[in-house]
Parts: C-alpha cells; structure tokens; sequence
C-alpha cells in the first residue's frame, strides 16, 4: 500500500552524551527522511551532535535541530515555568549550536522540531508556541517547524509565515481531542509492533486515529515520528518505509 501523498518520517537522534548511549541511530537512518538532533540542553554533547549531523548526512537525510528545555536529568520531559521570552532565547541558543555543526560540515538545517515538555507545553500554550515561532522565524524563516498535528504549535507557527509539517505518533496515544496521553499515564507509550505499524498506516492514508477510548478522529499527518528509544522503533521504521514506498525528498 502506498499513501497518496509523500509522508515524511522522522526520528530523535543524537541523544547520547558523554560514555552514556541511547537509541540506536545508525540502525534507523536507513528507513527515515528526516532526523532531529538533540542540541545539548536535554541531551547530546558537542562531540556526539558533530557525529550525527555527519552520520545523518551521509544517508542524505533532512536535518532538524531537537531544542529543549536544559533538564538533562530529566531528559527534558519534565515541565518547566519559563517565560516566553526565556523560551525564545533558549530556542536560539539550541538552533544556533546545531546550525554551527552543519555548517561545519557543508550541509543545510532544514527544520526545527521542540521536544520533550517543551513541544507538549507549546502545544497547547499559544504564548509559547509564539516565542517558539518567533525564534524559528528570526533564525531563518525558510527552516521547517514540526510540531503536533492540530496543536497550537502549528497555529502559531502558520501565522508567522513559517512552512510547518503536523507531526503524528506511531508509537503514542492519543485522547480525543487530539492531544497526546501524557507519558505519566501507564497507556501513554504503544509498545506493541503490530499496534504501532497500524496506527502509522491509518494516520498516513486515511487522516485518522484511534484513540485510547477506541473512538475514530480525524487528524492531519505530514510526518510520522519513530521514537529511537523504544525497542521497536527499527522495525517498525523499516515496515513503514516499506509500505509507504518511501523515498528521500527534495
């Protein structure tokens, strides 16, 4: 089966800092189109970014920078009560380290995609949403905003003239409105291949979901996001490439 129109799919890289590792970033590569990289704050070094932007560039894939907030205890998934402009400067500061490895090496910073607490939080905040736009578009407006399908974060970024790319889950729930389970809840993360797979192809071809309440709603998908560090995330990668007759684009 193949989607009418090209999906992209995404995936966190570059997580790993120091001695420590996470995810398995070269066994993905093959079977995405875009990558975010991590940018220091909540994960990843100077050291492993400058390998991944190397590493995700010689599977000619698109490059995105992975800002969040500076909690790397917390992996950036806990939430923090920073002020829009705080948030501002944080995203600049984050885009402007990974801008300064790509441009090392030669190859272009295609979009940005928050993480963690931030993206949830901007989701539905649409003051931070705002300042996230704002630093995107005051960096480069030609870059990517990905943020999640029907969120404040795409409202926002839409109104300042950015390209933005609605980004759904394979491997998440999602209540009914849209918004995904939080990663408190015990349902929150779909670790079954067969599940996950599914939900990628119906959100891919038919623009909707199930959510945890087994009710159909609709949703928009530009891009598809694998989660390194679930333990499925490969295969599943590779049976979505597959039935999605994915290629890389332009």
């Amino acid at each position: 089966m193949a989607s009418s129109k090209m999906i992209d799919l995404n995936c966190d890289l570059g997580e790993s800092f120091g001695s420590w590792r996470m995810g398995n970033d070269e066994a993905i590569l093959p079977f995405v189109t875009s990558v975010n990289i991590a940018c220091g704050f909540h994960a990843g070094d100077p050291s492993t970014m400058m390998k991944t932007v190397a590493l995700a560039a010689s599977h000619d894939v698109h490059i995105g920078a992975h800002p969040g907030f500076k909690d790397m205890e917390g992996f950036g998934r806990r939430q923090m009560a920073l002020t829009p402009m705080e948030v501002y400067d944080l995203m600049l500061y984050q885009i402007g380290a990974l801008y300064a490895c790509t441009k090392a090496q030669g190859v272009l910073l295609h979009h940005v995609k928050p993480h963690g607490a931030l993206y949830n939080m901007a989701a539905q905040d649409n003051n931070l949403a705002k300042a996230i736009a704002d630093a995107v578009y005051a960096f480069d407006p030609n870059l990517v905003l990905y943020g999640l399908s029907g969120s404040a974060l795409i409202a926002e970024g839409e109104q300042r003239g950015l390209t933005v790319y609605s980004e759904v889950f394979a491997d998440r729930t999602y209540q009914a409105d849209g918004m995904l389970i939080p990663r408190t809840m015990v349902n929150a993360v779909i670790t079954d291949y067969d599940r996950a797979f599914a939900q990628a192809l119906l959100m891919a071809t038919e623009g909707k979901v199930i959510t945890a309440d087994g009710v159909n709603i609709p949703i928009k998908a530009d891009t598809i996001c694998m989660h390194g560090d679930n333990e499925s995330a490969i295969a599943i990668a590779q049976k979505v490439h597959h039935a999605l007759n994915l290629s890389r684009t332009p």
